[in-house]
């Protein structure tokens, strides 16, 4: 078999700004295909144009797209679907369902938050998922133009984790051979909580009163110790689940935005920008999983619930806008 057949076959769902960088790696080690959206038509005519920081400025590149999997459904199986979309409940299984092949699709869920894997095993059984935490700050403003920071990481793993690994083995090997960072992990769910602690605690909380990062730290004195005291409801949810999360971890997750105070303006997390542009947000992957999962082993997080509460009903009212 020459390498050129042996080259997996690959459809990535959710060509945003993150999704725009995994394909374009990707794209040096498989046949790649993407389900563009909003940005279909900039992206088909033009192609995506990244300056990263790592990888380099002025990156040019012209992807196969498709308007829906409908379309994407052809020819051989896909080895691998990758979601990059937002993780929203209900909606991502019933889309990319026409592209899934038992025994030989494997699905790759590069989405924020906790939680958001069972829907698939669920959808499709029988089918292997691949868990990713993803770090890599980037945005796509005007469509099909993507500015990328200074990191770039996936942490992989099966889900649930007693599953085969190999799917996931042999992910994190494309995206390494590809000059991607990816690594892999026995149980990923680790990783999931420990950004989960940013996550949870600084996206609704931005989004919900449009503000930076630095800018709630320095509201009044109290909000340091509030933004604390989420992420330690965030910590005893992870532990009382087997992740040990430490109060170290979160002091230093704390301290990273208390530090930018006098050096920057702090950042906007992807629920703020969400909320900017009028899209709905990620309410339920990043918080709502998070909530349950706390009631169900008996752990009080009365501040994590009311912000579920309010960003709940901010998302409703963007979905009804």
């Amino acid at each position: 078999m020459n390498q050129e057949a042996a080259r997996p076959k690959i459809l990535l769902f959710g060509a945003g700004s993150v999704g725009a960088v995994y394909l374009w790696l990707l794209s040096k080690v498989s046949d790649t295909t993407a389900v563009c959206r909003s940005n279909y038509e900039v992206v088909k005519q033009n192609g995506f144009s990244i300056n990263s920081s790592i990888f380099g400025q002025n990156i040019r590149f012209k992807p196969e797209v498709v308007r829906d999997c409908e379309e994407a459904a052809s020819g051989k199986p896909y080895d691998f679907i990758v979601v990059c979309s937002k993780a929203i409940p209900g909606l991502v299984p019933r889309l990319i369902a026409p592209v899934v092949t038992v025994n030989r699709t494997s699905i790759v869920l590069i989405q924020n938050g906790v939680g958001m894997e069972q829907e698939y095993i669920d959808a499709f059984p029988g089918i292997s998922v691949v868990s990713a935490v993803v770090y890599l700050p980037a945005t796509q403003r005007p469509s099909g133009v993507v500015k990328h920071g200074e990191v770039e990481l996936l942490q992989l793993g099966a889900f649930p984790s007693s599953s085969s690994p190999e799917p996931a083995k042999a992910f994190a090997e494309l995206i390494n051979s590809a000059g991607g960072t990816a690594e892999f992990y026995e149980d990923v769910q680790l990783k999931r909580w420990s950004k989960l602690l940013v996550n949870a605690s600084w996206n609704p909380m931005c989004a919900l009163t449009l503000s930076k990062d630095t800018c709630i730290l320095e509201s009044c004195d109290e909000a340091s110790d509030v933004v604390h005291a989420v992420m330690m409801e965030i910590r005893t949810i992870a532990n009382a689940y087997g992740y040990t999360i430490t109060k170290e971890q979160v002091e230093h997750q704390l301290g990273r935005a208390q530090a930018r105070i006098p050096i920057s303006a702090g950042i906007e997390p992807s629920m703020l920008q969400d909320v900017q542009s009028g899209r709905r947000i990620e309410v339920e992957a990043i918080v709502g999983n998070a909530v349950r999962m706390g009631r169900a082993k008996g752990v009080r997080c009365d501040r994590l619930e009311m912000l579920y509460i309010l960003a709940k009903t901010l998302d409703l009212h963007i979905g009804k806008a």
